[in-house]
């Protein structure tokens, strides 16, 4: 069977917008959609120091879409963001109490969300299918 490079794309494009909208359907419902809980486990990996070009950086996104989502975050009492004690133009981020309680309900339903949505491959399928993951990353990274 030859498969070509149009459909393998096309069925991947597929699965990931399929996956992405399951899952931040599931999670928005119990508080945090799947982009918040991303930017939420990124301020709470760092305490106090997190910054929005930090996230813009680790999370590969426009400066402009995370302040957007940090309005959204702090409008929902999620996240505080705090003037820098040493560069007031600056603002650190901390998660808050509503924040915290968001995650620890949002990330365990999105492993649960990719270990079902995973479940559907078998140790080999998984196996293969890690392996020509790893080499379109390598591919992709060295352009």
């Amino acid at each position: 069977m030859n498969i070509s490079d149009e459909q393998l794309l096309t069925d991947l494009f597929r699965v990931i917008t399929l996956m992405r909208r399951s899952f931040d359907r599931a999670m928005t419902e119990q508080g945090a959609s799947l982009a918040q809980t991303k930017v939420l486990m990124c301020i709470k990996a760092q305490p106090g120091t997190a910054r929005a070009a930090d996230i813009a950086e680790i999370m590969g996104i426009a400066p402009r879409t995370v302040t957007e989502a940090l309005d959204g975050l702090e409008r929902d009492g999620m996240i505080q963001r705090m003037p820098d004690r040493e560069d007031r133009r600056v603002k650190r981020l901390t998660i808050t109490p509503a924040g915290e309680a968001a995650v620890a309900v949002t990330e365990p339903l999105r492993r649960q969300l990719g270990a079902k949505a995973l479940g559907a491959l078998n140790a080999s399928e998984r196996e293969h299918f890690h392996a020509a993951l790893q080499k379109l990353l390598e591919r992709m990274a060295n352009g």
